[in-house]
């Protein structure tokens, strides 16, 4: 209950602070023949480094959703499980039902709708591409019928959002036909990773209920390489209270490659593997972090320890060398790279190369390290000063 309420307490912190890092654009759309109104979060360290770049979420409703999507998206980057985002919110206040309105016969988008879509694509993402250092991530986060809206960017040739958060969805009627003509096979061809995800809720109606487990199911039956199906139940009384919920636990699984490395994430995809695919395993993690996000990490301690084991005790300890080139290559600030190639050395008995690569990983370290005594004592071991 303490953890919580200390959350729930930072979460609060979080969204009366990001005000001051948000700007308003009116922009000028051709396509719709108007001006709307963006609300555009951007980071606090986006002025301290130049080079950085950031995922960017776009986020329609902004006038109940963008708030509660920034400060989950702080909250999720103080814990340093999603990186850092840029979130740009639509409002729609005044014209929800011409921005997301479609044929109760067919499915299809009405002509305002049609434009508000081109107007998302074409002129929203064409403008924070241009005028932001935004990584390669791009995510729409939707509610309801702008839920609805959203799956209709399934149907792109060329794949630029990576993920669909279809939040408290009201489907049109035909959503099942629209989506299998979508070829969602498509996705397997194209090297990168996208999400899809749907939440149901005990808050709906009962037609609504049994609409979006209809969804789910035939969804769940899918096996698409790269297209990650994530398929959610909220047990709430409260749509609303759905909404607050849903957000977080869709950000936990579409940044979870960002994430350190988990003990489900271990059990699942990492125990059984050999050495060298438990280090390519960890190299391609990061590397898909640096191109997904923008976000060079090197690499974080706890996933090196994570896989220690794996290295150590099979294969006779052979891949320790491999394991310490790949960290020297990913996190050459460590000095964690020279201690698994001095034991690799002192394993096959070769001891000095073995205190020589100890004692380059031990100038790596402050002094003041509360590890650096521990680490000094490969050296003392082998008889170096």
């Amino acid at each position: 209950m303490i953890k919580k309420s200390l959350s729930f307490i930072f979460f609060i912190f979080c969204i009366s602070i990001f005000s001051q890092n948000i700007i308003v654009k009116e922009l000028e759309s051709e396509i719709m023949e108007t001006t709307r109104t963006l609300k555009i979060y951007i980071p606090d360290s986006y002025e301290r480094d130049s080079i950085k770049n950031y995922p960017l979420a776009i986020v329609l409703d902004e006038e109940f959703m963008f708030d509660t999507y920034v400060g989950n998206s702080i909250l999720f980057a103080k814990k340093d499980k999603a990186p850092k985002q840029i979130v740009v919110g639509i409002s729609m206040e005044e014209t929800r039902a011409k921005d997301v309105g479609f044929d109760l016969n067919s499915g299809v988008l009405i002509n305002s709708s049609k434009n508000f879509y081109d107007f998302l694509r074409d002129e929203v993402l064409f403008y924070m591409e241009s005028n932001y250092r935004t990584s390669p991530f791009v995510s729409f986060v939707g509610q309801g019928y702008s839920a609805n809206l959203i799956t209709h960017f399934l149907q792109e040739n060329t794949a630029f959002i990576n993920s669909f958060v279809c939040i408290n969805p009201s489907f049109s009627d035909f959503i099942g036909s629209e989506l299998q003509s979508y070829n969602l096979n498509k996705f397997a061809n194209e090297d990168n990773t996208f999400y899809l995800y749907i939440n149901n809720s005990d808050a709906f109606s009962a037609s609504k209920k049994t609409k979006i487990s209809q969804i789910q199911s035939a969804l769940s039956t899918l096996e698409i390489k790269n297209f990650n199906i994530i398929n959610d139940n909220i047990i709430t009384d409260s749509s609303v209270s759905a909404i607050s919920e849903a957000i977080p636990r869709a950000m936990t699984k579409i940044f979870e490659v960002y994430s350190a490395i988990s003990k489900e994430e271990y059990e699942e995809k990492i125990k059984e593997l050999s050495p060298i695919d438990a280090i390519a395993y960890l190299e391609d993690k990061y590397l898909e972090i640096e191109f997904l996000f923008g976000s060079s990490l090197g690499i974080r301690e706890k996933d090196i320890y994570a896989i220690e084991n794996i290295i150590i005790e099979k294969e006779n300890g052979d891949r320790l060398f491999d394991f310490g080139k790949m960290i020297l290559k990913r996190f050459p600030s460590s000095p964690l790279g020279e201690y698994y190639i001095g034991r690799y050395y002192e394993t096959g008995k070769n001891f000095k190369k073995a205190l020589k690569y100890y004692k380059i990983g031990y100038g790596k370290m402050d002094p003041a390290d509360p590890n650096a005594d521990n680490y000094y004592e490969n050296i003392l071991r082998l008889g170096g000063q």
